[in-house]
């Protein structure tokens, strides 16, 4: 027993020079960030918390529109025509900040309102968020990362919250068996339970995506035990779409996720393949399983990052996401779509959405079945890009320029990723995103509407500038990254992944 004991604690030859590694990154991290005088980013999020805790009481400000941003959240309130924004991240190029301000939108009176509650959640980005009819309405939130301004370290949340909206209090809810920290998942609402996929957790020194699943029940308050059957379980990701379906099932849609191919090299993956996890018709709260689905219709290109908003008609819509290039060994390209599809749940098929730029002609107003389809781009297999494609779908098309040229009229939304997409009594609303050129980085604060019943022209509430902030460059002076880095509570720099929430 003493020599098993004893060849225990030496471990396997890979472990042991995998641990040896860590130790050595985290004695080089920690002399780097004591040379720049950055504080440990727990220590952080301890005085973020502390912050919140000092706050006594609800305050409700008349206010401007959110600034630029992007990896945030925005859901349509359960009872009102309002919509509910919280969190996210901006980043210039030297510094980044991220947010925890929570803005309700009344769409009637085009009139935004910031909400400071006591004790709510820390600055974040990444994060999943929900809003539910029980108990006059509640907003449910989970995970989600805080950044470092020297973009060394990172902090990923595993933590629950509720908020109710008709208090504007939030509460944290400590269960057991909850999920472990990570931001890019993705979180959906569906019959009384929470259901949590995928995301991934990135220390600067090691990283993991995941592929579990965790689900919450909204009425014991709980975190479920269960089982998940079967061979088929998608691969990790993050950044990809989660939809509820009518009939209890669960669907997710590509992603994003890397993997090392060998030392100081890691592959990106955009995934395109579908699954359904299916609850047992006769045990649903114990045991579920994967299936996976070949969807019919105009299958979108491959792409992450996708805005994604499931409306009351059992359809979800996707707008815009991000599909890397390698243009050659070192430079590695990101190209923005700016399409619109629509996923009918209940078949699955997908159909691609032409707004139209002018307002349709009453015999043309019918509903969705009356939108322009456009033809499939034809699909190629001879290695026009360097790019891996994972999933099942074998016949995820591939074009010279993936995405087709970028409209330039300010009244039409431009390609971008990670913008806030939700319907609200059948209109589609979204904001924000980022999108990049060259070796710019811009973050938008445009705001549009588009109804579903009709389908005509996007409604430009804030118009897009299509340049709306100006670019430090990360070589130029006054570098932020060693100031400030303990006394400014939304600060930080920006995160290898951007593009997997």
């Amino acid at each position: 027993m003493g020599k098993k004991d004893k060849n225990k604690k030496k471990g396997k030859g890979a472990e042991k020079t995998a641990m040896k590694t860590d130790k050595k990154n985290a004695a080089k991290q920690k002399k780097l960030l004591e040379k720049i005088g950055e504080a440990d980013i727990a220590q952080v999020v301890a005085n973020l918390e502390a912050e919140q805790a000092r706050l006594k009481t609800v305050i409700e400000t008349t206010c401007l529109p959110p600034t630029p941003r992007s990896s945030f959240t925005l859901v349509a309130h359960p009872e009102k025509e309002e919509l509910i924004m919280f969190g996210g991240e901006f980043f210039n190029g030297q510094k980044i900040c991220i947010y925890n301000d929570l803005f309700f939108y009344n769409i009637a009176k085009n009139e935004w309102k910031q909400i400071q509650s006591p004790g709510g959640p820390t600055p974040r980005s990444g994060h999943q968020m929900v809003s539910v009819a029980s108990d006059g309405g509640q907003l449910w939130l989970f995970g989600g990362e805080h950044a470092s301004p020297s973009q060394l370290q990172f902090y990923h949340y595993k933590d629950l919250w509720v908020m109710s909206l008709k208090t504007k209090s939030w509460e944290k809810i400590t269960a057991p068996n909850a999920p472990s920290p990570r931001s890019g998942h993705r979180m959906v609402a569906s019959k009384k339970k929470l259901f949590i996929f995928g995301g991934f957790h990135d220390n600067n020194q090691s990283y993991k995506y995941h592929n579990d699943v965790h689900i919450f029940s909204l009425e014991s308050y709980t975190w479920l035990k269960f089982e998940v059957q079967g061979a088929i379980i998608p691969p990790p990701r993050s950044a990809c779409c989660m939809a509820p379906c009518p009939d209890g099932k669960i669907l997710i849609w590509g992603g994003y996720s890397k993997s090392n191919v060998k030392k100081d090299v890691d592959r990106g993956i955009t995934h395109t393949d579908m699954y359904l996890l299916n609850p047992d018709k006769y045990t649903p709260n114990q045991k579920f399983k994967w299936t996976t689905v070949k969807a019919g219709g105009i299958n979108p290109l491959p792409r992450s990052s996708v805005g994604c908003a499931v409306a009351a008609t059992n359809k979800a819509y996707c707008f815009g996401g991000v599909m890397d290039i390698e243009e050659d060994e070192e430079d590695l390209r990101g190209q923005f779509g700016s399409d619109l599809y629509c996923l009918d749940l209940a078949s699955p098929t997908w159909r691609l959405i032409e707004v139209n730029k002018t307002p349709k002609s009453s015999k043309e107003d019918d509903d969705m079945e009356d939108a322009t389809e456009v033809p499939a781009a034809q699909t190629t297999t001879d290695g026009v890009f360097t790019i891996t494609v994972g999933g099942s779908s074998s016949g995820a098309p591939k074009m010279p320029s993936l995405f087709g040229k970028a409209p330039s009229n300010k009244s039409v939304p431009s390609p971008r990723m990670n913008p806030g997409l939700c319907v609200c009594k059948g209109t589609l609303y979204m904001f924000g995103g980022i999108f990049e050129e060259d070796n710019k980085q811009y973050t938008y604060n445009d705001f549009y509407s588009l109804d579903l019943h009709k389908i005509g022209a996007w409604k430009t509430i804030i118009p897009n500038n299509l340049n709306p902030h100006d670019w430090i460059d990360s070589d130029s002076d006054g570098s932020s990254s060693s100031e400030n880095s303990d006394e400014e509570d939304t600060s930080t720099d920006s995160g290898s992944d951007m593009d997997t929430d």
